[in-house]
């Protein structure tokens, strides 16, 4: 029996990884999700935040972290596919951008505004606070 699965985390842009896994954990609603092979079918909600897992490449594990987006994992059969709008590796982060993006969104969350821009606002926030959270541990 062998310790790895197969992971596939696919952006709306571009496939981010595909390869053998040997854990995998995952931001959720209820917090971090962690995954190991042979793991129960499940199927859970992403929310924003960072995912690491620690991949198998010529025969060494390598750990990987990114910052995504929304999104949803599906475990079955010994395969993981994470579906995400974005996903981000450290060094693709420009922290600058992060940081204005932060600021917008909590002036713009100061002003008075609809609803709907409000958590337009919030959910803009929580990504830049995300992306710079990643960028912390790189």
């Amino acid at each position: 029996m062998t310790d790895t699965f197969t992971l596939r985390i696919l952006a709306t842009d571009r496939p981010f990884f595909e390869g053998e896994c040997l854990s995998l954990v995952v931001p959720t609603a209820s917090g971090q999700y962690g995954i190991l092979a042979h793991h129960c079918n499940y199927v859970a909600a992403i929310v924003p935040g960072e995912l690491d897992f620690t991949a198998v490449r010529d025969g060494m594990s390598e750990r990987f972290r990114a910052a995504v987006s929304e999104g949803i994992v599906k475990v079955e059969s010994n395969e993981v596919i994470v579906l995400v709008d974005t996903a981000e590796r450290p060094e693709e982060i420009d922290e600058a951008r992060a940081r204005s993006d932060a600021d917008a969104a909590l002036e713009q969350l100061s002003h008075r505004q609809s609803r709907t821009e409000y958590y337009a606002a919030q959910a803009r926030l929580a990504r830049a606070m995300n992306r710079l959270r990643v960028i912390r541990h790189k």
